[in-house]
């Protein structure tokens, strides 16, 4: 199972838009996967459409528990493999600026409660799927975090939980203060997370001729170096009417869509490396003869 967090410590620069892309991009590959809605504006569930559910993000964070985890997760209406975590504008609750390490774990535990191999039985879910019901919590093969677009206790619990950190950027002068803040918190819970690593910063809604963007691009290599992810995403208006018409952009059948979903199935594919080099260094060396 990879798990990877989307952050920015600034808002409005396309978070949700990538956690969603990324979605779209999993679907297509058939990668069952889980979009985890903890931004307390509820986009990517919004997007998502997915069926109702018991309880929420929320009560799973108040009681961590494989039975509530189960009735808070429903089926998206993007695709069979896609299922969310069911966000909730009560998820702000949980937002402390200043949270202790039993707060921070609550998000792992959860995650723990997952199935970790396909064959493995999770508990009921809250609704039946296709399979009727009765159907369990199925074995991720990812699982997405969209976090809110401040550093409290949100944010940190989604570093504490995942192996990678996706930071999204626009070349703009205030976001890029905000990604060397996102990176600078990546750094920081690495204590309480030695897993974490940044994949890298993505670079969102270029406009190739602006001056200012070519500008503040420059300085996002200058500053970050390699970790700036090959390729930035295009502003493009596709974005906006596949959101609007609750479909993932790899169904939207436009030129800008298509070169858009590219970019997404690179950064998957570079989601995946980075989970098979994770888990081979956790297994080490096969044995041979």
């Amino acid at each position: 199972m990879y798990v990877t967090g989307v952050l920015s410590l600034k808002g409005g620069v396309g978070k949700t838009t990538v956690t969603l892309g990324l979605a779209g991009a999993a679907a297509r590959k058939g990668l069952r996967t889980l979009v985890i809605d903890l931004d307390p504006q509820g986009n990517a569930t919004t997007a998502l459409e997915p069926a109702e559910s018991e309880t929420t993000i929320a009560d799973a964070l108040e009681h961590p528990s494989p039975a509530v985890l189960a009735t808070s997760i429903a089926p998206s209406s993007w695709d069979d493999t896609v299922d969310v975590l069911v966000g909730s504008e009560d998820i702000e609750r949980h937002n402390h600026p200043d949270p202790g390490s039993q707060r921070l774990g609550r998000l792992s535990r959860l995650l723990a409660a997952l199935p970790r191999a396909v064959g493995d039985e999770g508990e009921p879910l809250a609704r039946p799927r296709g399979a009727g019901a009765g159907s369990r919590l199925p074995h991720y093969e990812l699982v997405l975090i969209d976090c809110p677009p401040s550093l409290g206790q949100l944010t940190r619990s989604a570093l504490v939980a995942v192996d990678r950190a996706v930071l999204v950027t626009e070349p703009t002068i205030f976001a890029v203060s905000g990604v060397q803040r996102a990176f600078e918190a990546v750094q920081a819970e690495r204590s309480h997370n030695p897993r974490l690593q940044p994949l890298g910063v993505l670079i969102n809604k270029y406009r190739t001729r602006s001056a200012e963007h070519e500008f503040r691009v420059n300085e996002l290599r200058e500053l970050f170096g390699p970790l700036v992810l090959p390729g930035v995403i295009p502003d493009r208006s596709a974005v906006q009417q596949a959101q609007g018409a609750g479909v993932p952009i790899q169904r939207w059948d436009t030129p800008g869509a298509r070169e858009i979903s590219q970019h997404f199935e690179n950064l998957l594919g570079r989601i995946v490396r980075a989970g098979h080099s994770a888990r081979d260094r956790r297994d080490g060396p096969r044995r041979t003869g």
